[in-house]
């Protein structure tokens, strides 16, 4: 199983929660008024970049605030 990233911020001048996928930067970004609604919504969009694209970017693993690509 591939793991990819979600993050999800607030976002004061939108008013509303952006989730961010890291790993498919710059593009895949999406919102939602609650924290489970961005979540929900980054799900649905990861599953869609998931199938269309290729090749998939290698996952990233995170440790104690430091990024390292495996």
């Amino acid at each position: 199983m591939i793991h990819y990233s979600i993050f999800i911020q607030w976002s004061e001048e939108d008013q509303c929660y952006i989730a961010s996928l890291p790993e498919f930067e710059p593009y895949a970004h999406t919102h939602g008024a609650t924290y489970d609604e961005a979540l929900q919504q980054a799900k649905e969009v990861l599953a869609l970049l998931m199938l269309e694209t290729t090749p998939l970017p290698q996952p990233m693993t995170y440790f104690s605030n430091q990024v390292l690509c495996v």
